[in-house]
């Protein structure tokens, strides 16, 4: 049963004197010369580089308003859906509204998880958006709508073309419409509200009874990671409402039970004055995170697992193959950064990066086609940002490719940056989810819990993958890390040597470059690169592709040559510096360009795609996939 009445107890972050009291805190307290001193104990400023670009969609203003009960439009008001019994673990459910008198554009209904979530009025919470620069002082939501569609989707609601009549003379006719969402087992059940008033004024009309999921426990979103360089052994993850430990089975009859693990709103990052999404009203159970460690496998080679038990059931089987060792002849693996997800199905969400399908349907065409070793993924993984359950809805995406070949990530500010959590960046970019999803979701062969970086070779290439959102000044753990990490880059071995991290080192994205470039990252790393000789920086952040010259410290110091097929070619037997390249375009709204760029930046394109890579141990080729057109938007040749 939803709960929309509004409670008073001075405990209760609805009560409307506490409402007062803690906004006149806050107003004070943004108007103090002290502020960020007082939110960043440390003595960090809030200074300009901090700041991420994002997109705010209009359906997060559902959020922001006070929910009242509507006046009685019509008594003959219903709401149905077509699901007959509990559902599968992935589908589509068509809500439909009834007895309508009088159409309006701005109605619309809402997914609702759990059935028993409040989704009263909590004007309070409009408090939460001011730490994401969202001022737009309207309350919100007590409990944040998995997604919503306006009923005019149906294009003959507003026309009434599907009408009824109400009584025997046909004097009273109300109309109906109908909207199809997609949906996947978050393992909570469902319900689904019918608003009048549009978003920024809504009341509820109606509500369908709960609906339950056949088997919240089913193993779910299984993804494939690397734990080292001899490709003999892999990570596979899942999501199960079950804490039980399951089994993988692989190979001739090989088996490994998992570790199970999962995360509680007490392990969310909040502030006393300032809950965070994750903390509070975007909360979502995530379940039980499973994972094992499949063993004695051989490099390069195809194998099928499947995974659960037989008390909650079993994953389909699902062929996958390993990655070749670190000191092989050859390695092709996709890079992106800054995905996330794009519903599929015409629902309006907290953030939808509308690129994500497209790419990932492209990205899964190469890998059907059996000719991907790996895949990395630079950071911004899901943008949940708070909202847990969109990280269910994101590993539902990407679970073909992610469960078919290994699928290495890096750590992004959506994914980490917090206030007072220890990021560099002081931003409440993460919603406070402070890292731990991510964490839990993507085992890396990290060195530690929060200590997100890590180096693994596969085929003829060293990858140095670091956080650009945990310390990396000179000194730091993470920088003496990456010290020695490339120091001890055996050449005859792996002759490639590419670095990634989230944050660019450039970038002529249209307006101040301090926005989205550091300088105090370039100042302390971008010497490393140049002392270790990296051939390919790998960068995402901004959401569009750069190619850059050879170049350090603002310097072009080799620029690439072209081949006789007519393809830029940079040649490193007399190695100059490395080469930039940022590829934060797979998914979220893309960025535009300056038109006056420096002398540095050679490709720019705005275009959903993904980057594709094949190396040997003399060449390594790099080609940018146009997600749309499945065309090379760009290529080059990195040589020794």
């Amino acid at each position: 049963m939803i709960q929309s009445s509004i409670k008073y107890s001075m405990m209760d972050r609805r009560n409307p004197y506490l409402q007062v009291l803690i906004i006149t805190i806050l107003v004070l307290s943004l108007t103090s010369s002290s502020y960020s001193h007082r939110l960043y104990p440390h003595g960090h400023e809030y200074k300009i580089e901090d700041y991420d670009h994002t997109m705010i969609s209009d359906f997060r203003l559902i959020n922001r308003m006070s929910l009242i009960k509507c006046p009685i439009e019509s008594p003959y008001i219903q709401i149905n859906t077509s699901a007959t019994s509990a559902l599968p673990n992935e589908g589509n459910i068509t809500v439909t509204v009834s007895g309508v008198l009088h159409p309006a554009t701005g109605d619309w209904v809402a997914m609702v998880s759990p059935s028993t979530a409040d989704i009263g009025s909590c004007p309070l919470d409009a408090v939460m958006y001011m730490q994401t620069g969202d001022l737009a002082g309207l309350p919100l939501l007590c409990h944040y709508p998995v997604k919503a569609q306006y009923v005019s989707n149906d294009p003959g609601y507003l026309s009434c073309q599907n009408s009824a009549c109400q009584d025997s003379s046909c004097l009273i006719k109300t109309c109906s419409g109908s909207v199809t969402f997609h949906y996947t087992n978050i393992r909570t059940d469902l319900i689904f509200v019918f608003f009048a008033g549009g978003v920024k004024t809504p009341c509820i009309l109606a509500t369908t009874q709960p609906i339950q999921f056949a088997n919240p426990a089913s193993p779910l979103y299984g993804h494939l990671s690397s734990i080292d360089s001899t490709a003999t052994s892999m990570t596979l993850t899942w999501v199960s409402g079950d804490q039980a430990p399951q089994q993988v089975l692989y190979g001739n009859n090989q088996s490994q039970t998992s570790v199970v693990t999962t995360f509680t709103q007490n392990d969310m990052c909040t502030t006393t004055l300032l809950p965070s999404p994750a903390k509070d009203f975007g909360w979502h159970d995530p379940g039980y995170i499973h994972s094992a460690v499949m063993t004695g496998l051989l490099p390069s080679t195809t194998y099928s697992y499947q995974y659960g038990s037989n008390s909650v059931g079993w994953s389909n089987q699902t062929q996958f193959r390993t990655p070749p060792a670190g000191g092989s002849n050859e390695l092709t693996f996709l890079a992106f950064g800054d995905m996330g997800k794009t519903p599929l199905d015409p629902s309006i969400e907290h953030y939808i990066q509308p690129g994500a399908e497209s790419v990932i349907q492209a990205m899964a065409s190469e890998v059907a086609a059996g000719n991907i070793d790996a895949i990395y993924h630079i950071g911004d993984i899901s943008y949940a940002t708070g909202f847990l359950v969109e990280w269910d809805f994101f590993l539902n995406l990407v679970e073909y490719i992610a469960s078919s070949v290994s699928y290495m990530t890096s750590i992004g500010n959506h994914e980490r940056d917090y206030i007072n959590s220890g990021s560099v960046y002081i931003t409440p970019d993460s919603g406070g989810e402070c890292g731990v999803p991510y964490e839990t979701y993507f085992p890396m062969p990290t060195p530690a819990k929060d200590k997100p970086w890590y180096s693994i070779e596969q085929g003829p290439v060293h990858f140095t993958v670091i956080s650009t959102e945990h310390p990396w000044s000179v000194n730091s753990e993470q920088y003496n890390w990456m010290q020695s990490d490339m120091a001890s880059v055996n050449r005859s071995r792996t002759p490639w040597l590419i670095f990634a991290g989230h944050r660019p080192m450039y970038s002529s994205i249209k307006g101040l470059e301090i926005l989205n470039v550091d300088p105090r990252f370039v100042s302390a790393v971008e010497p490393l690169l140049l002392q270790y000789q990296v051939d390919l920086a790998l960068f995402g952040h901004v959401h569009n592709y750069e190619r850059l010259c050879a170049v350090y410290q603002k310097q072009c110091l080799g620029m690439p040559v072209k081949d006789a097929n007519g393809i830029d070619t940079y040649g490193n037997g007399n190695y100059t510096a490395p080469v930039h390249v940022i590829i934060g375009m797979a998914g979220f709204t893309l960025d535009s360009f300056t038109s006056n760029p420096s002398s540095w930046s050679l490709v720019r394109l705005s275009e959903f795609g993904y980057s594709k890579v094949q190396a040997t141990p003399n060449s390594l080729l790099f080609q940018l996939v146009n997600a749309h057109t499945r065309q090379i938007d760009d290529s080059f040749y990195i040589t020794k």
